[in-house]
């Protein structure tokens, strides 16, 4: 007898074109790998699958071929070496994320970190459609944080404090904002803080380390790629403490709970009920 496809999916499996086969998702948070994983995996594709992985865009990775009949043997395979499928379905998905500033230079936030606590919070939870976070380490914006339902961006809010300067203008070439001017005859320097984009990059170069900063988190809502592709709106400033992070989408969540109907992204409840109902929900937060 046919296994439930719905069951089995919500356990990671998804069926193929070919009859009584089934593609494996298996979590990975963050995007990390170990070796030890990889090794498991390459054991599990040769031994149950067709020898095979799938990388997908989300930083999962799938097994494809497994035999419908070799199901529990792959899960009981999976508990032996400490992994498990990944969230499908209508619930929090796979948390995706860069390197983030514990190995990319430009990386402002440890993306790696928050992956792993958001999954701790909310990975794998119902919600009544698919609802997908994602975190990029800088304006550089590997992981499109707007194209998520909810997007996480590290940013830096700099201060010029003066000290050893030398006025050699270098923060103001590098400025995308033109936010920074620097009267090297002078010896001035101005700061339009309404024109920065919180990009870090003056903090970061500074020859002499006569910025300094605080790192912190832009957010994006409702954000969506694929059949329909939405960019998620910013409706809150710099956010610079983790908890009140975690506060705003549980949240957010909270309202897609009560508000969302079944099959409905985030973004689509958010345009039938108002946007002004998430922004009364978190800016107080």
């Amino acid at each position: 007898m046919a296994m439930d496809e719905k069951e089995l999916k919500s356990r990671g499996f998804l069926k193929q074109i070919q009859d009584q086969r089934y593609s494996l998702r298996i979590k990975i948070v963050g995007g990390q790998v170990t070796a030890k994983q990889l090794n498991s995996v390459y054991k599990l594709a040769k031994k149950y699958g067709n020898g095979a992985v799938h990388l997908t865009a989300r930083q999962s990775i799938e097994v494809p071929f497994i035999k419908e009949d070799e199901i529990d043997a792959v899960l009981e395979f999976l508990a032996q070496e400490k992994m498990e499928p990944a969230s499908t379905g209508p619930k929090v998905r796979t948390i995706t994320a860069c390197q983030g500033n514990g190995v990319c230079q430009s990386g402002l936030i440890d993306t790696a970190l928050l992956a792993r606590e958001l999954d701790e919070r909310f990975g794998g939870r119902p919600v009544p459609h698919k609802f997908k976070l994602g975190i990029t380490g800088c304006r550089n914006n590997c992981l499109k944080a707007e194209e998520n339902d909810i997007g996480i961006k590290g940013a830096m809010v700099p201060a010029w404090t003066g000290e050893n300067c030398t006025y050699c203008g270098l923060c103001q070439k590098l400025c995308p904002a033109d936010a920074i001017l620097v009267d090297q005859p002078n010896r001035q320097l101005s700061f339009r803080k309404e024109n920065c984009l919180s990009c870090g990059r003056c903090l970061k170069k500074c020859p002499r380390s006569s910025w300094q900063g605080e790192s912190g988190f832009v957010l994006y809502f409702g954000g969506l790629y694929g059949n329909r592709i939405v960019i998620g709106r910013q409706l809150l400033p710099v956010i610079h403490s983790k908890e009140k992070l975690f506060q705003i989408i549980e949240a957010a969540l909270q309202l897609f709970d009560q508000y969302g109907n079944k099959g409905e992204r985030f973004s689509t409840m958010l345009d039938r009920i108002g946007w002004d109902m998430l922004n009364e929900k978190v800016k107080d937060l």
